[in-house]
């Protein structure tokens, strides 16, 4: 039995025929399965896609942002500080702010099948970072609840996007663990899409005989998955005009962090991005740049950036040219976020993932197609960056050991909340050595150190320990 002509026609027309390469080996019901996959398959938006990131040149002239263009948060005076904070935590008791959650991907470069946001990476408490961030969401409710007054309870919605690998698991684990406190309603879960995996030239990589090679399309395929599953229309339903986004594998994100949405709402920006400096000139972080002079802001993810560029320095200052990186959280006005989706759709900007993948024929060298969460910066009519401190707010888990690992993350973490304590007049007791331990502070009773004094002033505590 051959398969139908117009069927193997329409593959021709985009240069895919060989995909029905096994088809007389198949049985009637592979044969189905194969159709099925096939027809699944949006081969005009594939086929553009893929030759448009494959022919696609590389940003070859990046232009260093201006000092003058960042917002250092340390060189703010506390009255600003506070003024921007006040500001952000009225617009969420009045039920303006969502949070958006990139938690597509697996453990498996630290070692677990799970989804990254199940990681427990060692503290006191044995909380995993799901649940660091909930109970932070779950603080701020309660601040902006106080704020709001008359007894009325505020509520974050909480969008948090999977992937086909990791949605049951991750929906799982939060009913296991009731939502950490969270109400069910207001924890929304939705999948990012799936693109076909592609040889150089273009061609779909079968992973067997009757089906497709398909990886996630990326964490800026969140913008796609926000229209196609209806939830931008549920945000400007319930009111929304700001989304905090973030990526899950960051130990100290501050999750609606007021202080950021006050900043954004003061400069009246459609999109903003934190940052903090790099460490050194191969550190593995995306740089923040302009396209041109004057032109758009971008990001330049590491592997895209020359590694000559990466290490030259401004003959002024003596420090690095592109030295302010990307820490992927986001703020977005709800309008911006809602425009930028059609316009990266119609240009279909993807970058290339060069994986081994494995296929019928054995492991190939082929192509995942994906976008990146900060492609939407250069469509926004107004970016602003603001630098955060490291230590305060970023403590990355991507590997199992030594650099960015869930021991560093850990530390890092200890050590913040161990400043916060003495801060507040604690004081700390310890049998081993203290730059291998600390305290944790339960994000229910402080959100960025404050409540503590009452807790902590002339009390002392044996690290490691939790203050909850």
């Amino acid at each position: 039995m051959l398969p139908p002509q117009a069927f193997l026609e329409r593959l021709k027309d985009f240069g895919q025929e060989h995909t029905l390469g096994r088809w007389k080996e198949l049985n009637e019901v592979e044969r189905d399965e194969l159709i099925c996959e096939l027809e699944a398959v949006d081969l005009p938006r594939v086929s553009r896609i893929a030759r448009k990131t494959l022919q696609r040149d590389s940003l070859r002239n990046p232009v260093p942002l201006a000092e003058a263009s960042v917002s250092c948060i340390e060189e703010r005076t506390a009255q600003e500080r506070e003024r921007w904070w006040g500001l952000g935590l009225k617009a969420i008791s009045e039920g303006k702010l969502a949070v958006l959650l990139l938690s597509g991907g697996q453990g498996t470069r630290l070692g677990s099948n799970d989804p990254k946001g199940c990681i427990n990476i060692g503290l006191p408490s044995g909380k995993s970072l799901f649940q660091l961030q909930a109970e932070r969401i779950l603080r701020i409710q309660k601040l902006a609840s106080n704020r709001a007054g008359s007894g009325r309870l505020v509520m974050i919605p909480w969008y948090i996007m999977t992937s086909p690998f990791t949605d049951t698991a991750t929906r799982q684990f939060f009913e296991a663990k009731k939502y950490f406190g969270l109400e069910a309603q207001q924890v929304i879960f939705f999948q990012q899409g799936t693109l076909p995996c592609v040889t150089k030239e273009g061609k779909i990589i079968m992973e067997s005989a009757c089906k497709i090679s398909r990886a996630p399309d990326g964490n800026g395929g969140v913008y796609a998955a926000l229209k196609t599953s209806g939830h931008l229309e549920d945000m400007a339903k319930r009111g929304i005009h700001y989304v905090d986004c973030f990526s899950v594998d960051n130990a100290l994100v501050r999750v609606a962090d007021p202080l950021f949405l006050g900043y954004c709402i003061d400069r009246n920006v459609s999109c903003a991005a934190k940052a903090v400096k790099k460490l050194y000139p191969q550190e593995r972080v995306g740089v923040f740049v302009r396209r041109a002079k004057n032109g758009p802001v971008a990001v330049l993810e590491y592997s895209e950036l020359d590694p000559a560029l990466a290490s030259s320095v401004n003959q002024e200052t003596g420090r690095l040219n592109f030295k302010w990186s990307n820490i992927c959280m986001q703020m977005y006005s709800l309008e911006f976020l809602a425009a930028v989706t059609d316009e990266l759709e119609q240009d279909s900007i993807y970058h290339v993932a060069e994986k081994t993948i494995p296929s019928a024929d054995g492991p190939v060298q082929g192509i995942k197609l994906e976008q990146y969460i900060f492609d939407a910066f250069p469509y926004a009519p107004s970016v602003a960056i603001f630098e955060v401190v490291r230590e305060e707010e970023f403590a990355p888990v991507k590997n199992a050991s030594g650099v960015d690992s869930p021991e560093s993350a850990r530390l890092l973490l200890l050590r913040l909340h161990m400043r916060w304590v003495v801060a507040a007049g604690g004081f700390i007791l310890h049998s081993v050595p203290l730059h291998l331990t600390g305290v944790e502070v339960s994000p229910l009773i402080s959100y960025a150190g404050e409540n503590l004094e009452e807790i902590c002033h002339g009390r002392s505590f044996h690290v490691p320990c939790e203050i909850r």
